[in-house]
């Protein structure tokens, strides 16, 4: 018994080896390389049916990237200023050419994000907002793809859904996915998402105090 014992601790110690073996580090070697200092934010592309995805999310992203030490256009001016260029969509905003985009904002580098999940959804016993993004950043000079990313957030995390019985259950999921129609929660829950979005895996900007040691001059 006490050898079968040991067995299975050595096969399950092998297993989470060799997981951590096949898993591969992100290659940052084409943003080391560039090292871009300010960003264009294009308006996302909205995948959800809800129309209020694209500006939700748009207006959440300022923050983080700030934050994270890079300069970040005013994405209001942006959209604005591709509008009066004709494009009204982000999908035409999307398909412009990167270097035309360089040209008119003197950006080093853009930023394209899909919102792929936003709003609320019911399922019987439970109401939940979830948003759920990717995103890839573009050299402005050169086209090249500097990183990508994705992330999703919920507002049912580490909800307590304990000490009631099951018409309680339903009740206060009927009444959440009431609230949910009513105002717009997907907003909370996109900033969650923005932030993993980028707190994850993009490298610092030259305004971090991390910048040297994780970027390099």
């Amino acid at each position: 018994m006490k050898q079968r014992f040991v067995c299975i601790v050595i096969l399950i110690f092998a297993a989470i080896v060799s997981g951590c073996a096949t898993q591969k580090s992100y290659d940052y070697s084409a943003i080391r390389e560039s090292k871009p200092r300010s960003i264009v934010v294009l308006p996302p592309l909205n995948l959800s049916p809800d129309i209020r995805a694209t500006y939700s999310m748009l207006s959440t992203v300022t923050r983080p990237l700030a934050e994270l030490g890079y300069y970040v256009f005013p994405v209001a001016l942006v959209d604005q200023t591709f509008r009066e260029n004709g494009l009204t969509e982000p999908g035409e905003m999307h398909n412009a050419s990167p270097a035309k985009i360089a040209e008119i904002f003197g950006a080093d580098a853009i930023l394209y994000i899909k919102v792929n999940e936003y709003g609320a959804t019911y399922r019987v016993i439970s109401s939940e907002v979830i948003v759920s993004a990717s995103a890839e950043l573009i050299d402005a000079r050169t086209g090249r793809s500097l990183w990508t990313g994705s992330a999703k957030a919920s507002n049912s995390e580490n909800k307590d859904t304990g000490g009631s019985g099951i018409v309680g259950i339903l009740v206060t999921a009927l009444i959440q996915q009431v609230a949910n129609n009513i105002g717009d929660p997907g907003y909370q829950v996109a900033r969650t998402t923005s932030y993993r979005l980028f707190s994850a895996g993009l490298l610092p900007g030259p305004r971090s105090p991390n910048y040297e040691k994780l970027v390099g001059q």
